[in-house]
């Protein structure tokens, strides 16, 4: 659809939307599903997108861009409208849409209870056929960890034949005590139920009333003098006892919820949840979610909760969140008709539950840098990400070695630069430098990338490029200054002049340079006016977002050190008969401006080479 009229076509559906609740889908002209929306009335909704482009976001405006069809679904209430939504967007994974990654169906453990002898097996579907289902859980690790444990703990059978019970002899699993062997009637029907009502209990967090049932059956096979029976069961107590005692106590009240934490960077968001039961945090899995930049957190914890609970087979008393969700009514009148009982959305403010939301949300940022982390590792990814970046940005060759820079101070103090290469994709960190800035007073960071990249290609300029020694042998390992395929400048056009300048001055103008704006990853170049946006979700913004990142980290943690070194230098270096000697006592003594200045003038006195009255300037300065 062009920016600046709307066809024929969307006129006429615009005009016919009706004033009631539903659910709208929007398409674009390869018929692909590209939004999924909400509304309590579709009318005034779906209009909204297609007025005055003025005041919309730009992710709106990119979507607007792209609608070429749409159709609407009308339901009978908006809760109704907020649960399609979410079914809707798990099936077709709309690139507009905040979404699970994975469009797969979540991993679950069933328990078939109209089987006579029933199994814990992994399913992804959910049927309505009287089965316990549990989960869902992230991944198929998660779900096969959990399923180990459970055959670990409880002496379920993990076969498939069909329980006569006049087998000649039991599998191994008798032998290793995992199977108590329906199939030559080692057991009752009786005592095969309660192994598998113990699982469900444990799958349901009751630990502790598992552990209550198998005491009074050790005892009371003790009081029949049934020894080997009663020592069975004390092993199976004693490996339960130990696996709770490794699960963290999450909290001294007696309560079922479902804990989540936060962390997003760009266009990606991961929410770590963990599941209490009791007092035991039973376990825990993280969802990465595709989508998310500029909404804010309650859009994002929103669209998460519908579609996790969705398909979610149990839902707790409490959902505990780093930030209320929109539309937290209707998702919680959802919750609670689907538990049964009332479900409260709460946002913790202070003690166990707000520390257990905190440290939710750290496991969500690792398990975010691990995400990505493993995706420098695939080297398919990466390639293509090259491969993306010089299509987009109409390199010459392909950025084999990127060189990115960022700028750090406060308020022009103790200003650094830092400079990180990638090469082939991955970060090279022996190739890293750290540059401290010596021409530069206050702040100004276009003198300041100035300095820095005269500093770096300057050797170029002075010195010619070293012929190899054999051509026809091997390559041999990059030098930490050779030349790159790519230079990024952390900023706008105003740093891209700034860089420009310098290296036509230098004259190695013809290395590609670009500058890239935080907020939107905008990337200027030169003698183009309007930046390139690179796709959402494409592989090579988010090369260019982990770059960016990393020199971001890498300047701001020099301007620390700096930073420390300075305060330090400035507080002792000013007084009068201060000089190193004496600073390296009083630092060796006390370790820190801090600790001096909190000790008491006798102190001061007593270090090497300091009088009572040089102890008494030195307090009386500090």
């Amino acid at each position: 659809m062009a920016s600046s009229t709307i066809s024929e076509k969307l006129r006429e559906q615009l005009a016919a939307l009706p004033a009631r609740p539903g659910v709208y889908i929007m398409r674009n002209a390869a018929g692909e599903v590209i939004y999924v929306g909400k509304a309590a009335k579709l009318r005034d909704r779906v209009r909204s997108y297609f007025g005055s482009p003025h005041g919309l976001e730009p992710k709106t405006r990119a979507l607007r861009e792209q609608v070429d069809d749409f159709e609407y679904i009308v339901v009978s209430n908006p809760a109704e409208a907020l649960l399609l939504e979410a079914t809707l967007i798990k099936r077709h994974q709309p690139f507009f849409n905040i979404r699970l990654k994975d469009d797969k169906r979540y991993p679950y453990l069933k328990i078939d209870l109209q089987d006579p002898w029933p199994r814990v097996t992994i399913t992804r579907r959910i049927e309505n056929d009287g089965a316990r289902y549990f989960g869902p859980y992230a991944s198929a690790g998660s779900v096969r960890a959990a399923l180990d444990l459970t055959k670990k703990l409880f002496p379920w059978r993990s076969c498939s034949k069909e329980i006569t019970g006049r087998d000649p002899r039991p599998c191994l699993d008798y032998y290793i005590k995992r199977c108590i062997a329906p199939c030559t009637a080692y057991c009752t029907k009786e005592e095969y139920d309660e192994v598998i009502q113990q699982v469900i209990l444990f799958l349901e967090g009751k630990a502790d009333d598992v552990l209550r049932r198998l005491r009074r059956q050790m005892d009371e096979a003790a009081e029949r003098l049934d020894y080997e029976r009663a020592a069975q069961l004390r092993d199976q107590l004693r490996a339960i006892e130990r696996t709770i005692e490794r699960q963290h106590v999450a909290t001294t009240r007696d309560e079922d919820a479902d804990i989540f934490g936060l962390a997003r960077d760009g266009d990606d968001a991961c929410v770590q949840v963990f599941f209490i039961r009791g007092t035991q945090m039973i376990g825990r899995d993280s969802f990465m979610l595709a989508g998310v930049r500029d909404e804010p957190d309650a859009t994002i914890l929103a669209n998460f909760l519908l579609q996790y609970y969705e398909g979610a087979q149990y839902t707790p008393r409490l959902v505990a969140v780093p930030a209320l969700p929109d539309d937290r009514p209707s998702i919680e009148a959802l919750l609670t008709e689907k538990r049964g009982a009332r479900v409260e959305i709460r946002v913790p403010v202070r003690g166990e539950k707000r520390r257990l939301v905190d440290l939710a949300a750290e496991n969500a940022r690792e398990a975010l840098a691990l995400a990505r982390v493993r995706w420098l590792a695939d080297a398919s990814k990466t390639e293509q990400a090259l491969e993306q970046l010089r299509e987009e940005l109409s390199l010459p060759a392909l950025p084999r070695r990127i060189e990115c820079y960022d700028n750090s101070n406060i308020q022009g103090a103790s200003p650094v630069s830092s400079m990180v290469v990638f090469v082939d994709g991955r970060p090279a960190p022996n190739h890293y430098r750290r540059f401290r800035i010596k021409t530069v007073q206050g702040a100004n960071d276009f003198a300041t990338m100035q300095e820095v990249l005269r500093r770096r290609f300057g050797r170029h300029a002075r010195t010619p490029a070293r012929a190899p020694e054999n051509p026809e042998s091997a390559e041999p390992p990059p030098d930490a200054w050779d030349l790159p395929d790519l230079v990024i400048v952390d900023g706008g056009k105003g740093q891209l002049s700034a860089a420009l300048e310098v290296m036509h001055e230098l004259g190695v103008h013809h290395i590609p340079v670009v500058g890239l704006a935080k907020r939107h990853e905008e990337i200027y170049v030169p003698d183009d006016d309007e930046p390139i946006l690179l796709p959402r979700g494409s592989e090579a913004l988010f090369l260019v977002q982990r770059i960016r990142d990393e020199a971001h980290r890498f300047a701001i943690t020099f301007h620390r050190q700096v930073r420390g070194k300075s305060s330090i230098q400035s507080a002792l270096d000013t007084i009068p008969g201060i000089g190193p000697r004496r600073k390296k006592a009083l630092l060796k003594k006390f370790g820190s401006v801090k600790a001096i200045r909190e000790a008491d003038v006798d102190e001061i006195a007593a270090t090497v080479g300091f009088t009572r009255a040089l102890a008494e300037r030195v307090k009386a300065e500090l």
